[in-house]
Order: C-alpha cells, then sequence, then structure tokens
C-alpha cells in the first residue's frame, strides 16, 4: 500500500491474496529444506562412503556450500512468508475494527464519506426555537471544539443539543485511529521485508548468517512477537507436546521459521522438530557471535558442533538444545530419543561450557556409550544424550583438583548450579518421557563428577526424575543423599563407579574439613589428618563421607559398585624417584584424569563397558566391585 490510506482501501484488501502470497514463500522455504535434506542425507554421505581418490573431497565440499545455501535460502524465506502472514495477521484485526465502526454508522443512519468523515441527521432540539437540531458532518481533521458556535451548537466545552454529533464525532475517531495504525504497521513490515536480502554470489557466509540472524530479530520485533507469545513456555511438557501436536503443519512451518531458539529448546517438543529448529538456530548463532571477541570460545565450540552435524555421525546426531546464555547450552543425542529402545542421559560436571573441548570430549562420550549399548543389545536401538543444560561451576580442573586445595575448592564451588540444573534436567526428562512414541524406554541417568550432583539433586526433587529407571554416578563427590535409597528408583538400579585413583572420589566430608584445619593449627599437618578424621566423623557422622554427603561407593551409601579401571596415579612414582635421584625435589605435576576416563572403552574398557551394559539394560551383566 502507498499514498494515503483511505478506509476503502483496508475495507477492500483481500488479504486471502497476501495470505496465498505468504503460503508461496513457504513453499519455496520447504523446497529448499528438501533439497538440504537430500544434499546431506544422500549425496555427501553417498560419496563419502562410495568415493575415494582427490575428486570426492572437492565434490563432496561444493555439495557442503550448497548444503549450506539452501540452508540459507529456507530460513530467508520462511522470514519472508512469517513476515507476510504477520501483516496480514495485523491487517485483518484492522478490518475487523473498520467493519464494526462502519456498521455502528450504518445502524444509526450515518454516512461516512471518502475521506473518512461521518454526517449525521437532525437530532434534539434548539434550546430557543424549539426545533430539531440540524444535522452535520464530523471529521477527525476537525475536532468539535475548533468549530465556531451557531445557534444550534454550544459553545467550547458545552455538550451538543444534537445527540448524533457525539456519536458522529465517535465513529470519525475510530475511523482514523483504524486507518493511522493500519499504515504504521504497513510502513514497519514494508520496511522489514526490504531488509530480507541475500548479498550476490554462490557463498553464504558468516557475515550473512549474522545478518540472517539481524533479520529474524527484525522480523520478530515488527510482529509484535506474536507467535513467540502463543508458545506455551510456562507450560508443562505435556502441555507444550498436546499443544504442538494439534497445529497445521503450516502453523508449525511459521513456528519454525521465527521461533527456531523457542521451539527447539521447548521440552515437550519431539526429538526431530527439536533438531531441526536448533540447526537453523545453530547457525543464526553462529552468526550472532561472529566477530565478537569474548565469545571467541564459544564460537569455536558452536562451529565444531555444526561441523559434525554436517559430517553426519554413527549413530546420526539430533540437535536437541543450543543458545549462548550463561556458560553456553547445548544437547546433544546420538540416536532418536523419541524411537530408541534405551535412552541415556549424561550430565558433564566441573569446567564444562560450550566450547571445543566439550564439542570433542563430551560429545564424544555421549557416542561412546549409544556405541556401546548397541554391542552390548544389538537388536534394540539406543539414543545416548549429553546434556549441557545447566551452568557447570568453572574451574581450571588442573588448578582445581590440587589435592592440597581440593577440599578447599568445592567448599567455594558449593551446590547453587547443581540445584539450579537439577530442576532443568527434570523438565527435559520429562520431555522425553511425553514425546517418546512407543511410551516407555528404559531410561538411564548418567553423572559424571559434580554432574552427579546434579543428577543426585534431580533424583531427589518431588517424584524424582521423570520416567528414569536406573541411575550411573561416576566421579562423584557425593549426592546429598544419605543412601541410594532417597534417588528413588531402588538401591539395586544405582550404580557408582569410583577409580582408585580419581581424586574427586576421595574428597574429605566438610568436617574432616574444618577439623584438618584446626588439628593443623595446633598441632601440625600430622595432628591435622588425625584431628581432621575425628572431627569429621563427629560432624558429618562417620568416615563414608565426601564433601557432598555420603560417598555413592561406600557399603552405608548401598549402592551397586561397578568395576573400573585405576587410572594413572596421582603423582608418578618414577618420576618421582627420578626427581629424588637427580637431586631435584620439586614434585611432578599430579595427574588427575583418572576423573575422566569412565567412558572411553581404549583408556577404561572395563568402566566403559559396564555402563554400556547399565544403558543396555543389562544391569545384571556388569562387573562389581567390592563397595569401600
Amino acid at each position: 500500500m502507498t499514498g494515503v490510506l483511505t478506509w476503502q482501501q483496508l475495507h477492500d484488501l483481500k488479504c486471502a491474496e497476501l495470505l496465498d502470497a505468504a503460503d508461496g514463500w513457504g513453499a519455496v522455504s520447504t523446497q529448499a529444506d528438501a533439497a538440504r535434506d537430500r544434499i546431506s542425507d544422500e549425496m555427501i554421505r553417498g560419496l563419502e562412503a562410495t568415493q575415494k581418490g582427490m575428486a570426492a573431497p572437492a565434490a563432496i565440499g561444493r555439495l557442503r556450500r550448497l548444503d549450506r545455501n539452501y540452508d540459507y535460502i529456507r530460513t530467508e524465506c520462511g522470514l519472508v512468508r512469517t513476515t507476510v502472514s504477520s501483516l496480514v495477521y495485523e491487517l485483518v484485526g484492522f478490518q475487523g475494527q473498520l467493519k464494526d465502526a462502519l456498521d455502528d454508522a450504518a445502524s444509526l443512519g450515518f454516512t461516512v464519506a471518502a475521506d473518512g468523515s461521518v454526517s449525521y441527521p437532525a437530532g434534539g432540539q434548539n434550546v430557543v426555537t424549539k426545533q430539531p437540531v440540524p444535522g452535520g458532518s464530523a471529521s477527525a481533521d476537525t475536532p468539535v471544539m475548533s468549530r465556531p458556535p451557531t445557534l444550534d451548537a454550544p459553545h467550547p466545552g458545552l455538550v451538543s443539543p444534537n445527540p448524533n454529533q457525539a456519536k458522529a464525532q465517535e465513529i470519525a475517531d475510530r475511523i482514523r485511529r483504524v486507518l493511522t495504525a493500519a499504515r504504521q504497521a504497513d510502513e514497519q513490515f514494508s520496511t522489514a521485508l526490504s531488509k530480507l536480502k541475500a548479498e550476490p554470489g554462490l557463498d553464504v557466509t558468516d557475515a550473512m548468517w549474522k545478518d540472517a540472524a539481524a533479520d529474524l530479530a527484525a522480523v520478530r520485533k515488527v510482529s509484535g512477537d506474536h507467535l513467540a507469545k502463543t508458545i506455551p513456555t510456562k507450560g508443562t511438557p505435556a502441555e507444550r507436546h498436546d499443544w504442538w501436536t494439534h497445529l497445521s503443519p503450516s502453523q508449525r512451518d511459521e513456528y519454525l521459521a521465527t521461533c527456531p531458539d523457542i521451539i527447539g529448546n521447548l521440552d515437550g517438543i519431539p526429538a526431530a522438530v527439536r533438531d531441526e529448529a536448533n540447526r537453523d538456530n545453530l547457525r543464526l548463532l553462529i552468526g550472532k557471535l561472529s566477530g565478537v571477541d569474548e565469545a571467541r570460545a564459544r564460537l569455536d565450540g558452536l562451529k565444531s558442533i555444526d561441523d559434525q552435524l554436517r559430517a553426519g555421525s554413527d549413530p546420526p546426531m539430533y540437535l536437541l538444545g543450543i543458545g549462548d546464555q550463561g556458560n553456553g547450552r547445548a544437547i546433544v543425542s546420538y540416536g532418536n530419543p523419541d524411537t530408541a529402545k534405551n535412552v541415556s542421559a549424561y550430565v558433564p560436571g566441573l569446567g564444562t561450557t560450550l566450547d571445543t573441548a566439550f564439542a570433542n570430549n563430551d560429545l564424544k562420550r555421549a557416542r561412546q556409550t549409544a556405541l556401546g549399548a548397541r554391542r552390548a543389545d544389538p537388536s534394540s536401538a539406543t539414543a545416548s544424550i549429553v546434556w549441557l543444560g545447566y551452568d557447570a561451576p568453572q574451574f581450571d580442573a588442573v588448578k582445581f583438583l590440587e589435592p592440597d586445595k581440593l577440599a578447599e575448592n568445592f567448599a567455594v564451588m558449593g551446590d547453587h548450579d547443581a540445584k539450579v540444573g537439577a530442576s532443568a534436567y527434570n523438565q527435559f526428562m520429562a520431555g522425553v518421557s511425553v514425546t517418546h512414541e512407543a511410551g516407555d524406554p528404559h531410561v538411564t541417568a548418567i553423572g559424571h563428577s559434580y554432574g552427579s550432583l546434579t543428577v543426585g539433586l534431580a533424583a531427589q526433587q518431588h517424584g524424582g526424575i521423570p520416567g528414569v529407571d536406573d541411575i550411573i554416578l561416576v566421579g562423584s563427590p557425593g549426592t546429598e543423599a544419605k543412601n541410594a535409597d532417597a534417588l528413588g528408583v531402588g538401591r539395586d538400579h544405582v550404580y557408582v563407579g569410583a577409580a582408585k585413583n580419581d581424586i574427586v572420589t576421595q574428597l574429605p566430608g566438610k568436617g574432616e574439613v574444618a577439623g584438618t584445619a584446626l588439628g593443623t593449627l595446633f598441632g601440625g599437618p600430622g595432628v591435622g589428618g588425625y584431628v581432621g578424621h575425628k572431627v569429621g566423623e563427629m560432624v558429618d557422622g562417620g568416615p563414608d563421607k565426601l564433601y557432598f554427603g555420603t560417598d555413592p561407593a561406600s557399603h552405608e551409601f548401598g549402592a551397586r559398585r561397578f568395576a573400573t579401571g585405576d587410572g594413572p596415579e596421582l603423582i608418578d612414582r618414577g618420576k618421582l624417584v627420578s626427581s629424588v635421584v637427580d637431586g631435584n625435589l620439586e614434585l611432578p605435576s599430579p595427574d588427575v584424569s583418572a576423573h575422566s576416563h569412565y567412558f572411553d572403552p581404549e583408556k577404561d574398557s572395563v568402566s566403559a563397558v559396564n555402563i554400556a551394559r547399565i544403558v543396555a539394560g543389562q544391569g545384571s551383566k556388569i562387573i562389581t566391585e567390592e563397595p569401600r
């Protein structure tokens, strides 16, 4: 619409035709999505599996560029569709308001002119002549107060003796307000649409994705976020799943185009849908963070995840969550949790953040678990999830685990992050339960290091972890539970791995920390250790206490302890002897890697196999170890 918008133009506007145009853009977006899937799922993987030689990498590289282009086309065309349909949503509302005003005028016998002025008939009574007061015309451009008084009209500030005048003025004002709002909406949406342009050329760059992220923000702003406001973000996962189920295909496409960041991270939405939304949102986040110095580590992590998603994997990857809030969010599943018989969700711990270390190491652990479970039970599909849906405490792992400062560092860390993470984890697991197509998978919750505290606290919340059958705790500093029964799945379904040389599983209790400090103050280190042990027993309730409650690997806790490798010694004895012989009295740097070997079949095959068997529902086949 151009020029001055008249009420007749707004009245005659064929919104259905605009909706058809929006649907056309949506169809292009859908076709680009299908082309992208065909390139990545069929052509690229087919070439990788069957072709060798120098030509294959070049062909694959070009296909991946084409894949990115289709991805960009899908996103931008989806935004055009949403912008147009949002404009229609606004205009339909304005047409409704205009119709109401015109209907009111007709019911009163008033006439609306082309300029929006409203003519009204005679009415009321002249105070002098006692005759009906003549009719007239009311315009929003000429308020009553500015008109010169006549014998038939009151002085400014007085009520007109013709009651029709006030009614006509009210209708004229309503028409003008509707036209003004419609014109403003048209201008705003036209501005947003004019920005949805692609740069010339064949390459879709990070700068273009950064522009796409700005496009998305602009479209949501101009549309008043009316789509985002209808998403039941405050509902339960079951309510969200029901909401999504009852949307039409076109409505789902519109939400995916406009709100990928919300839909992709909404517990209760099917895994395949979350994956689709998050892959789009991942590219938008990469564009958003490009060139931001303080976001370099997070950007590298996002790019690493994107590279792995595009390269494909076995089992296939599903991106169930991604975001840049806090220390970053990422939830990746190897295998579809909505169709798998066995589902595990692993929570990483200390120092984990969205960076390349997470993208390389934690994702690898989830994949190793999925492959191990498949070997344990080839007849059943497995989905192995790594869940970084909370802010794990951030410390330099090597310095944090220095033996002389370990307990002090844990005291500073506290359990706040774990408590917040426990609630978010339970929401996610509730979503896994409601979206599963068979309705009753075998579910294992896995917590490593500080993540085991998060899982333990989640299990102790009201109702426990939704849908969980088994709980695995590895490298655990405790769960704040007195015993395994407090975790809600029965002690026979709580499994604990604690490597001999994992220093985190040998933390002193809180009371022992205080006792050691007192003993050292009054009698030196030797006395400190003895006093610390005794005070620890008095304060914490016994010798089987870790910093966060009862030692999960102890007899007192009552869980099933499974066998693990010992892991590297904290201090390499050979290096220590060599340093003494050489006259070098400096201690070798402590090796804390025993804390992170539990999932790796190359570094701790015993532990990795046991974890895989539990995830596959074969807890009876694990190799056990005597509790401490």
